[in-house]
């Protein structure tokens, strides 16, 4: 990466329009807002002394996601990447199998495979939507795996590829289509690491919704907070009901007695912090208007700049924008990090997208399909300040 920029053209231009939305001062890359009846909640919820993982706002909580998604079911747990793993779980994948994950994405996805002592399996994504590519998945498939007693496995590793997990990059949606038919042919479960991407549709469709699981996260900067959280999205009440229990220490109810039939987890959500998500999702649609609309600021800000583009939604899809993100083209090309360079000097927060996950420690000598757009996106893609509540700043 070129390290040095010059003090005018294309690079202060950028960063002229990036300020030209977001006003002055040190701006965040996103923060959290609370505006509305997060106090309210969590002293309710104080003064009930309820506050771990049994409460009316944990209920009511998976109550209103489930509404707000289309989901028949939502259990919300104590962080993305345990709700992820569970729905793995919960999906059939098993010690020793193989799971599809993008390359690109965030470091949970692959660690929440790691955690079921499975293996991930890393495949190329679409430069269009940044998540994974159905037809670069088909054809890495086709060469490389035979169906055995109806189930896919690794020519190479011999071992069973039991799931593809989807990732919503940026809150962009991915082509669930072309994917859900891709894991049909291979008979592959399929769970939506929908982490990013709350408020995003598919063609109308919430996210999370289209696999036999999905998994949401409510992390400090995600598009609502519940401070630490996540959930799992299904239709399928059995896998409700088997999550809700293994998240809570697979104990069977009774009144007094302590019996657990499986060896579960401590992941339910504790009831402070769903008391923080209800006043969270009562602004839920604001925020993601908010977002759309500082989008449009920022495409109209760039207008002019042929270094760069801000990636929009793909086609038939309404994306929250849950981080704004520049793409580098033409000149510039190469010069990803002085553009991280000049935005943070300036006090505008930025970062690069994650480094790719084979290039990680933990994941060097994972399986892994040929990757050309992943490293293109890796070296063009940039985060900008994506925080809602500069709509109102400039």
């Amino acid at each position: 990466m070129i390290s040095v920029w010059p003090k005018t053209g294309w690079l202060e231009k950028t960063v002229q329009a990036v300020r030209s939305v977001t006003g002055q001062g040190n701006i965040p890359l996103h923060q959290p807002e609370f505006s509305g009846n997060e106090w309210a909640y969590v002293k309710e919820c104080l003064d009930s002394t309820f506050v771990s993982s049994v409460g009316a706002f944990v209920d009511r909580f998976e109550r209103e996601l489930a509404f707000y998604t289309g989901a028949k079911h939502a259990v919300a747990v104590v962080n993305g990447t345990a709700a992820l793993q569970v729905a793995l779980i919960l999906a059939g994948v098993e010690p020793g199998d193989e799971v599809l994950v993008p390359a690109l994405t965030f470091v949970a996805t692959a660690n929440a495979v790691h955690h079921c002592h499975a293996i991930p399996h890393f495949v190329d994504s679409c430069e269009q939507s940044l998540g994974l590519d159905p037809d670069a998945l088909r054809a890495w498939l086709e060469s490389n795996v035979e169906m055995i007693h109806g189930k896919a496995r690794n020519r190479q590793t011999s071992r069973r590829i039991q799931a593809v997990v989807p990732m919503h990059t940026f809150g962009h949606p991915c082509d669930m289509d072309g994917i859900l038919r891709v894991a049909e042919d291979y008979n592959l479960s399929v769970v939506e690491d929908a982490a990013e991407s709350l408020g995003s549709l598919y063609h109308g469709q919430h996210t999370g919704t289209f696999g036999q699981l999905g998994t949401l996260s409510f992390n400090g900067n995600k598009t609502i907070t519940t401070g630490g959280g996540g959930a799992i999205l299904t239709n399928d009440p059995l896998l409700a009901r088997k999550a809700k229990h293994i998240t809570t220490t697979a104990k069977v109810p009774h009144r007094w007695e302590f019996v657990h039939d499986e060896a579960g987890f401590n992941y339910r959500i504790p009831n402070l912090n769903a008391a923080l998500g209800c006043a969270q999702l009562e602004h839920l649609p604001g925020f993601v208007s908010n977002k759309r609309q500082l989008a449009d600021r920022y495409g109209k800000a760039f207008a002019g700049i042929d270094q760069l583009e801000l990636v929009r939604e793909p086609s038939g899809c309404e994306s929250n924008y849950w981080l704004q993100t520049i793409r580098l083209r033409g000149d510039g090309f190469g010069h990803r990090d002085s553009l991280l360079s000049a935005l943070n000097d300036a006090g505008v927060m930025s970062r690069p997208v994650w480094r790719l996950m084979h290039r990680l420690d933990p994941y060097g000598d994972c399986p892994r399909a040929p990757l050309p757009v992943a490293e293109k996106l890796e070296e063009t893609l940039v985060n900008i300040p994506s925080s809602p509540s500069l709509v109102s700043r400039a």
